[in-house]
């Protein structure tokens, strides 16, 4: 469930525009009226207030946004402006860039969006940076890791919820032996993790717990293998990724030094999906609310932004 609010009498994408435009006026950017008109808008009525304000002014909003605003507040804000598919494509395009990659933001998408989903991301990376998603990943990595996340990104699931019971039973039984083995980069683990649709996946991993008495998760636990983190990732988000977002955002709250930009990418591409069944695991967790915890960590007109998005 959504977090986000939008006011029951909505002014016309070019009142809109031209609010944000008086926002722009004078010595310094008014980012209250900034947080009010973006932070309650949907990705529809964005998109209609982008080119509302293109046509009216001849200039790209989210350019005028960038040259207006700065520091997280911007890099939210930027992010927010976006489609879904087009901000994932960004999101992972800053993850591949600069010759490393960040693996886990790679994992996210390729394993929590739909498979419809990862292809419209896809189409849109193509689009925005005339190369594909699988080139990149495939230029910035080697090895087992390159194996591992290319498959992600480059396979289709099967996204209905038919399962095969004898198949979720072998197949745990081959993910246990290598596990057992420490065999964590075998060619039929990665080929399970990156190809079984989620509901043979999560069959699977119930299998494995009920024949060896204990989750898929804790024997790769206590390894600080880049390797087995990446498995970690990819058997928590798909499980369950209310929980793993939680985990993300107490993770980016809780370390020494606000993780802004976890925070941000959580808040920002799950506030018009499911950013409600994060807040209700977030305090399930750790005994505060979300809306708390981010305004204790975070301040200012980012932090009323983020607030906004969580539905203050």
């Amino acid at each position: 469930m959504a977090t986000l609010t939008v006011p029951d009498s909505l002014p016309s994408p070019i009142e809109d525009a031209e609010s944000l435009r008086n926002a722009f006026k004078g010595w310094g950017t008014n980012e209250k009226a900034v947080i009010t008109v973006l932070a309650h808008r949907n990705a529809t009525q964005r998109k209609l207030i982008r080119l509302a304000y293109e046509e009216l002014y001849e200039e790209d909003l989210i350019k005028r946004l960038e040259s207006e605003l700065s520091g997280d507040l911007e890099k939210a804000v930027y992010r927010w402006m976006f489609e879904s598919a087009e901000r994932d494509a960004i999101l992972a395009n800053v993850a591949v860039k600069n010759g490393t990659i960040d693996n886990r933001v790679i994992i996210e998408i390729a394993s929590i969006r739909s498979p419809d989903e990862l292809l419209e991301v896809k189409k849109a990376y193509h689009a925005r940076f005339k190369r594909s998603l699988e080139e990149d990943v495939a230029s910035h990595t080697t090895g087992d890791f390159r194996k591992l996340l290319l498959s992600l990104v480059g396979t289709y699931r099967y996204d209905g919820d038919e399962i095969n019971g004898r198949l979720a039973l072998s197949e745990a039984k081959i993910l246990h032996d290598a596990i057992e083995e420490k065999n964590f980069s075998h060619e039929d683990i990665i080929r399970i993790l990156t190809t079984r649709s989620k509901a043979q996946l999560n069959a699977t991993f119930n299998c494995y717990k009920d024949e060896y008495d204990t989750a898929i998760t804790k024997g790769l636990a206590g390894d600080s293998d880049e390797f087995v983190s990446a498995l970690r990732v990819i058997i928590k988000s798909i499980c369950s990724p209310h929980k793993y977002f939680e985990k993300v955002l107490r993770n980016a709250i809780n370390k020494q030094g606000t993780d802004e930009d976890a925070i941000t990418r959580v808040i920002v591409t799950r506030a018009e999906k499911d950013l409600n069944e994060i807040k209700e695991a977030y305090y399930k967790r750790n005994n505060v609310t979300l809306n708390r915890a981010i305004a204790k960590d975070t301040s200012g007109d980012y932090e009323a932004f983020l607030l906004a998005l969580l539905g203050d």
